[in-house]
């Protein structure tokens, strides 16, 4: 996860790191701009856990319209080491030190590539934290992009999913640029055939997420715990997603999440808004992730500020709801 609480002195106020002055004119600058989508779980059947700790997982992931920003500005004198990067982000809470996934995926490049130039990084920062929204991610594979066009690497496709594999299982994933199914422990990916993608593309959706968040190795670590009967057979899940991509269903018969039973045991409060939702307004909704976002998929003539209403009314009027669509 890229965020996290960051603290300062009482008394010392937060200084944007930025060593672009010493190191050219500003008319010298290369500058890349990234858009950093937010994804859903569609599908995610947790199959068992591996040998190495991790879990492996059949899923379907899909992006949405509305994300985070990354800006990589670039050019001066030569930087080797932690010096070789900056990272600025509009919102104070998250760290901009080595735990940021965007540093790790820099790091990742350099040591791939050799590339020394000084970058600076801006995050305008959108997408909550602790939501299994796939922020952190996002965001890293975002600054592998946004280094491999201004480095002029020219990395293909395959070399990039391996890096971004590197700093995270769900990295890979927003190289598509479209739903797409995760194997493994989130680092096979494939494209979902397009006739399925024409399913989701467009349908629109409200996110919405409580102040609390929950740790995604915890919510992995609560179903190890009770294992076997927390998993999924891969055959099951494997049965599943292709009876869906072979028939005509939209994107409501396709939703599971093996995550869920285990967070809502904790956080009773998912559950209770959801089901509250489905009863007053008759809308199919889930947890993304491991949580604690949820989303609703919105059928036309929805009563959306009534819905964002409940919402509010159950969570307190500083939870995160936002309208986005699958892109």
């Amino acid at each position: 996860m890229s965020c996290a609480s960051r603290r300062r002195r009482p008394g010392h106020p937060r200084k944007r790191s930025n060593h672009l002055e010493s190191n050219l004119p500003v008319s010298e600058l290369r500058t890349a701009t990234v858009f950093s989508p937010a994804k859903i779980n569609l599908f995610l059947a947790v199959t068992g856990r591996r040998i190495d700790g991790f879990h492996d997982l059949v899923s379907v992931v899909a992006p949405l319209d509305f994300g985070d920003r990354l800006i990589a500005e670039v050019g001066g004198k030569e930087r080797i080491g932690p010096a070789q990067f900056s990272l600025d982000c509009s919102d104070p809470e998250v760290p901009v030190d080595g735990r940021n996934l965007v540093r790790k995926a820099a790091e990742a490049f350099v040591a791939a590539t050799g590339w020394r130039e000084f970058v600076a990084f801006r995050l305008e920062k959108h997408i909550p934290v602790g939501a299994g929204l796939g922020g952190g991610s996002s965001n890293a594979t975002a600054a592998l992009r946004a280094l491999n066009q201004l480095s002029g690497a020219n990395l293909g496709r395959a070399t990039l999913a391996k890096l971004a594999a590197e700093v995270g299982s769900d990295c890979p994933l927003f190289l598509e640029g479209g739903p797409v199914i995760m194997r493994g422990r989130g680092e096979k990916i494939e494209p979902l055939p397009e006739l399925a993608v024409r399913r989701l593309r467009g349908r629109p959706l409200l996110i919405f997420k409580p102040s609390l968040g929950v740790s995604t190795p915890w919510a992995y670590e609560q179903m190890a715990a009770g294992a076997p009967q927390t998993y999924l057979p891969v055959e099951e899940a494997e049965r599943r997603l292709s009876a869906w991509i072979e028939g005509t269903a939209d994107a409501v018969a396709l939703q599971y999440n093996s995550l869920e039973p285990v967070v809502f045991r904790k956080f009773l409060a998912l559950p209770v808004l959801l089901d509250r939702l489905r009863i007053r307004f008759g809308l199919s909704t889930a947890m993304s992730g491991s949580g604690s976002a949820c989303f609703a998929w919105l059928p036309p003539g929805a009563p959306i500020s009534e819905i964002i209403a409940m919402v509010r009314d159950a969570w307190g009027a500083g939870c995160f709801v936002r309208q986005a669509a699958v892109s």
